[in-house]
């Protein structure tokens, strides 16, 4: 559970700086400066964010070793394997669906830039 937790949250941030970013390129050189300070600094903490939720990444990545180690003593070999290729599967198909409802999002936004232009 806690792993899933965290693998949201990192892809989250990442998809806000992806977001805050694509947001500062896209301001004109006649961009008021608050906006370009104001996004700067949602970038700043962002980065600081997502630092830390590395570090909370790598946290849970021991301990999942732990139980993991705690698990190998008590299932035979082949029900170990399960496991390990469950925990495996489940945090990248995780990853891979909310990447997916990134690209979804980002997709729309687009859209919707796209007709208000028009």
């Amino acid at each position: 559970g806690d792993l899933d937790k965290v693998v949201n949250l990192l892809l989250s941030l990442s998809g806000r700086l992806a977001r805050v970013e694509t947001a500062l390129g896209s301001l004109g050189p006649h961009a008021p400066a608050e906006d370009k300070l104001a996004l700067r600094e949602k970038q700043r903490l962002l980065v600081a964010q997502l630092e830390d939720a590395k570090e909370l990444k790598e946290h849970v990545g021991r301990r999942e070793e732990a139980v993991g180690a705690m698990v190998a003593r008590y299932l035979p070999a082949e029900h170990l394997h399960d496991y390990q290729h469950f925990v495996k599967m489940k945090s990248a198909l995780i990853a891979e669906q909310r990447e997916l409802e990134e690209k979804i999002k980002l997709g729309q936004e687009q859209l919707r830039c796209l007709r208000e232009s028009l």
